[in-house]
């Protein structure tokens, strides 16, 4: 597994646990990839993450959530690459799957949700859709 593109990563590990109907995924631990796991808990995306220390960089555990056998997690969608930065102002947000799905923005406010954005008035890149 190649650690170039971190979101990237943690977005396919994601979904392929989803895809293969896992309890849990482990991810790198890192302060951006632990803000965009707290966001998917928060909007009730994933039952649960905890931080596994060992002497380096740690992991996340992440427990994936089902209901009836059925994932929370329908689709993760990468917007903003290395090669083409996605950027929006504050009217320009899209909203996912018209207000049911969750995008992730990177802001001067720090790693929030659009709704978040839109509430404190401010853009910023789009580093992810979640639906």
């Amino acid at each position: 597994m190649s650690l170039n593109d971190p979101i990237s990563d943690l977005l396919t590990t994601i979904r392929n646990g989803v895809g293969a109907d896992k309890e849990t995924v482990d991810i790198p631990a890192s302060k951006l990839n632990g803000r965009i796991l707290e966001i998917f808990k928060n909007d009730g995306y994933i039952e649960d993450v905890r931080l596994m220390k060992n002497n380096t960089q740690g992991t996340f555990k992440v427990y994936l959530k089902y209901d009836n056998k059925k994932p929370a997690i329908m689709g993760l969608r990468r917007i903003s690459k290395s090669g083409l930065r996605v950027y929006r102002k504050n009217d320009e947000l899209p909203h996912v799957l018209n207000g049911l799905g969750t995008a992730v923005l990177s802001t001067s406010k720090g790693v929030i949700t659009d709704r978040e954005a839109r509430k404190l008035k401010v853009g910023g890149e789009i580093l992810c859709y979640i639906w």
